[in-house]
């Protein structure tokens, strides 16, 4: 009985949710790495186009923060900078993957953008703690992960639009409080329950 035991806490263990993919060689890992950090990019660019514009504000509701911290969370924080600096990059060159299809850095949102490159990193290195193992440390998880983006956007928001931070904090955060919860809340569902299920796998 402790010999079975052994293994799924050793795989549990600094461990994050991409890290339990099979890859049976050095050269097959670095393979799976880099799907997973272009999966990561192509997933944050798909649900940034889920927009809904918010009135009086320049920064839209949409998936692509939400997407970002999973994908922080879930690739651990070399992969989720890597796949957060592709998403970056690639849109900054032209790809229309940003907010409402956008490219380039010249709106005033892109400051949310730099947030989630930071904030992907942050998440990813505290899920390798253990911090999505959990409801409550999930929600903790998403709620940093969320305080992040915003002390980058919200400043960058002030400055690109020459508004008071005032001004940029009542539309460029207080609107999305609600959603962010709501993420949150999908997201304390679904990753507890992603490392339960291959716990009893292991």
């Amino acid at each position: 009985m402790a010999t079975a035991t052994v293994p799924v806490t050793r795989a549990r263990t600094g461990t994050v949710l991409a890290d339990l993919l099979p890859a049976s060689s050095a050269g097959r890992a670095r393979v799976r790495d880099a799907a997973l950090v272009l999966g990561g990019a192509a997933l944050t660019g798909l649900t940034a186009q889920i927009a809904v514009p918010v009135p009086g504000s320049p920064v839209p509701v949409s998936g692509q923060t939400f997407a970002a911290l999973l994908v922080g969370t879930a690739l651990g924080a070399r992969r989720g900078f890597l796949s957060l600096a592709l998403y970056a990059v690639a849109g900054v060159a032209g790809m229309p993957w940003f907010a409402e299809a956008r490219s380039g850095a010249a709106f005033p949102s892109f400051g949310y953008v730099l947030g989630m490159l930071l904030a992907a990193t942050v998440v990813g290195a505290l899920a390798r703690r253990g911090a999505d193992r959990s409801v409550l440390r999930t929600a903790g998880t998403m709620a940093l992960g969320s305080a992040i983006i915003y002390a980058v956007g919200v400043p960058y928001l002030a400055l690109a639009t020459h508004m008071p931070l005032g001004q940029a904090v009542a539309v460029g955060l207080t609107p999305f409080l609600i959603g962010d919860a709501l993420k949150a809340a999908l997201a304390m569902g679904a990753l507890p329950t992603a490392w339960k299920l291959l716990g009893r796998r292991g």
